[in-house]
């Protein structure tokens, strides 16, 4: 060692020295540079050239080293450099250095650091004394072979231990650390080789002219560093530049990306998308090299920190808000060995789907109108409740809610309408109902209530149902109306009525059935008693529906007379229904149950269109009276009706007559009258029927002008019985005379009642008296009917 730093000190130019070594950091420097490139790179091509740009710099770098380290280096004595091993020295630290960094790179782990270290090694030793063979001088050069040794020993050490430093050179730190450990390897090498030289002077010994001089040397050595080192730069600027345009536009791709996407070594974050960023809450630069699965991610399962399978799990925002849940997916990008695998993960934000699930959840739940729960959960909370109840020996009731009124408002004023009493009779119930009872929408305007705790029973039911009936009696606003509603309520209770959830429903909706038919606005308690009853009338809805297509519906018409003379002027249509195995069964006991169950609309239209073909086939042309309910006259569609029936059937409009009940203007009185003045300027007659009933008022027939009053029978039975139905019947006699408007009185049985009327100029009669409804083929001379033939036929009297 002695000896080494006699010769560096005495026989060296220190300032080349130091240029030797600022050429050699240099050179490893940019060699270590080229290295990362080469291990980033996968295709074989580019991959190999890349080896050999290393090797080629490497060598150069090693090369130079050595030459300006001769250069300083003299002796006193005549010297040169022979051209061929100088050359030769230099193909061969090109050759070393590629092998040595090829075999770093391709070899993994420990094994690839020591390979490469000792073939760059190797190469230094190689390149040094081939060149040193090379230096001719006017002595004999005698050598150390310990020292020789000691070099190669010393550049092994320096060569693996720069390829230990280095690593993978991925960072700037890890290419300077390795450039700076190879330069004390290849340094210590020369230098300990050069203190293994004595020059013993032999003037005999002459230097031949062609060697090459120390000037030549000098501006060649300088050239060639000039130019390797700098095309190495270049190399590694150009590329680094093209992989920072790619950078830039694979960043840009991954911020335009819907998911988070975040790279990640050894499971610590390397790099990360907006998208990644967002979900965490942070900048790239303050995720970087944190643990994800430690310090953001957890999974839902157990499958530790495995990343490279589809698993759900939640992220916790750096900002300490509101984990999100998440599904994540890793692919391995490169496998790292002790470093750990390069991973790449896509995170996607499951919020929206979560967000959808659990709406498509609560909507199969839920009713969409009202969010109130629908049938199939009321179902399954009610056995629930009914398993707590039996559990605990307490009783619950079931409430059926039914709307008053619920269909008028929806065909007067359009589903919007409808749609709107329902939400805010939803709202209501939730109002009035407290946990742990709830309420339930089965569907139209049906709802369930079930009632849990509240007290004994049944006295909380029935303080419930109390209260629903006057929170429900309030009427609802819409477009500036206000809407008249009500309800009817049925109450079943357990185990009292039944111990199974459709048994409660079945016999609370009895109930509701009760109340209805008791006339509204009440609620009613289910009792056994009316368990029959209930179900034949429900029966008889049922059979009605299908009545009118398979033609079970009759028309018996009863002829109305003048009161003058006796002689037949029209007929009343009166449908009855002819049941296939109950026999003929009267108005009084299916209209009801037609306007219960919402038949009544295609059972008013077949009578319409029924009596007006009836007429059209008459020689006579007589009048035909029809009556029309209350839901038909609020028919938004009524007037083109009429229209489309009279066309079809041929009936002048003249001959038909529309009785309707002055209580059934009301409901919507615009809405009624509109319809009315359409019908008068189609040319059919409007009769005012039951006139002093209901909610007679001379108002009404001071609004319209109507064809004629029908004074109800009541008061014409009456007649000669009771002063005031007299009196009221010469009543509205004077009143119609006065306002030049007939009047029919119905109901008329007797001569007696006949000779009244008579003398009190009453226009038109009709009763019993006059003649009993029949069926068409039974009117008798009343009128010649036509046959499909066309010829006229005469029927046989009644």
């Amino acid at each position: 060692m002695l000896k080494t730093l006699t010769c560096l000190a005495t026989e060296h130019d220190l300032r080349l020295v130091l240029v030797a070594g600022l050429v050699c950091f240099g050179g490893c420097f940019t060699t270590f540079r080229l290295y990362s490139r080469m291990r980033n790179t996968s295709t074989h091509g580019v991959r190999a050239a890349w080896i050999l740009l290393t090797g080629l710099v490497a060598g150069c770098s090693v090369w130079a080293t050595h030459f300006i380290a001769m250069l300083a280096y003299s002796t006193g004595l005549k010297a040169g450099f022979m051209p061929i091993g100088t050359l030769a020295s230099l193909l061969i630290a090109g050759v070393f250095m590629a092998c040595a960094f090829g075999a770093a790179a391709s070899a993994r782990g420990v094994a690839g650091k020591v390979a490469g270290g000792v073939l760059a090694a190797q190469g230094v030793g190689a390149m040094h004394y081939t060149g040193m063979s090379a230096y001719v001088t006017q002595g004999t050069l005698t050598w150390d072979l310990p020292t020789v040794a000691a070099s190669l020993a010393l550049g092994t050490i320096g060569g693996v231990g720069a390829m230990f430093a280095a690593d993978q050179a991925r960072t700037l730190p890890r290419q300077l650390l390795g450039g700076l450990v190879l330069t004390l390897g290849i340094c210590s090498l020369h230098f300990t080789g050069m203190g293994a030289i004595t020059v013993i002077p032999d003037a005999l010994i002459e230097v031949p002219p062609q060697l090459l001089s120390s000037v030549m040397m000098t501006l060649a050595v300088a050239l060639i560093v000039s130019l390797i080192i700098l095309g190495g730069l270049g190399a590694v600027l150009i590329e680094g530049g093209a992989n920072d345009q790619a950078l830039v536009r694979t960043r840009r791709l991954a911020d335009a990306a819907y998911e988070g996407i975040v790279v990640i070594r050894a499971g610590r974050i390397q790099d990360a998308n907006a998208a990644f960023c967002a979900l965490a809450a942070a900048d790239v630069a303050d995720l970087v090299g944190l643990d994800l699965t430690s310090e953001l991610l957890t999974f839902d399962d157990a499958g530790g920190s495995t990343l490279d399978t589809r698993r759900e799990g939640r992220l916790r925002p750096r900002d300490g808000g509101v984990t999100i849940p998440i599904e994540a997916f890793g692919r391995v990008l490169e496998t790292g060995g002790d470093q750990g695998d390069l991973m790449v993960l896509a995170v996607r934000d499951l919020r929206e789907r979560r967000s959808a699930e659990e709406k498509i959840r609560y909507l199969a739940e839920h009713d969409g109108l009202t969010g109130l729960a629908n049938r199939t959960v009321m179902q399954a909370r009610l056995s629930q409740a009914l398993d707590q109840a039996a559990a605990a020996a307490e009783r619950l009731a079931v409430i059926c809610v039914d709307l008053d009124h619920f269909k008028e408002a929806n065909d007067l004023h359009g589903h919007l309408a409808g749609d709107a009493i329902l939400r805010e009779t939803a709202r209501r119930l939730l109002g009035a109902v407290e946990a742990p009872s709830f309420a339930a929408r089965l569907g139209g305007d049906e709802f369930v209530i079930v009632q849990i705790g509240g007290g004994e029973q049944p006295a909380a039911a029935a303080e419930l149902a109390a209260n629903l009936l006057e929170v429900l009696s309030a009427p609802v606003s819409y477009e500036g109306h206000d809407l008249p509603v009500g309800a009817s309520l049925g109450v079943s209770l357990y185990p009292d009525d039944g111990e199974a959830g459709e048994t409660l429903l079945a016999n609370a909706d009895m109930a509701l059935y009760r109340a209805k038919d008791g006339g509204r606005g009440r609620y009613r308690f289910f009792k056994r008693e009316m368990d029959e009853t209930i179900r034949e009338r429900r029966a008889l809805a049922r059979e009605l529906r299908t009545a009118v297509a398979s033609e079970e519906l009759i028309l018996h018409y009863q002829p109305l007379a003048r009161a003058e003379d006796g002689e037949i002027c029209g007929f009343e249509a009166l449908v009855r229904w002819a049941h296939p195995l109950r026999g003929v069964i009267a108005p009084l006991d299916f209209i009801p149950i037609a306007e219960e169950s919402g038949l009544i609309l295609p059972v008013g239209e077949w009578v319409l269109r029924r009596a007006c073909a009836d007429a059209a086939g008459w020689d006579k042309p007589l009048r035909i009276a029809v009556n029309l309910s209350p839901v038909q006259l609020h028919q938004a569609n009524l007037p083109s009706l009429v229209h489309e029936i009279l066309l079809e059937t041929g009936l002048s409009p003249s001959r038909l007559e529309l009785e309707i009940t002055e209580s059934a203007l009301f409901k919507d009185y615009q809405r009624a009258l509109d319809n009315l003045r359409r019908l008068k300027a189609l040319g059919v007659r409007i009769a005012m029927d039951d006139f002093g009933t209901g909610f007679s008022s001379l108002s009404t027939l001071q609004s319209f002008p109507f064809d004629k009053i029908k004074i109800d029978k009541s008061f014409v039975e009456n007649i000669h019985r009771d002063d005031r139905a007299t009196a009221i019947v010469r009543a509205v006699l004077g009143l119609g005379r006065s306002l030049d408007i007939p009047v029919t009185a119905e109901g008329v049985e007797t001569s007696e009642q006949l000779a009244f009327l008579r003398e009190e100029a009453c226009a038109e009669v009709q009763g019993y008296h006059i003649g009993r409804p029949a069926l068409l083929d039974t009117l008798g001379g009343w009128t010649d009917v036509k046959d499909a033939g066309g010829e006229r036929r005469k029927t046989n009297a009644a």
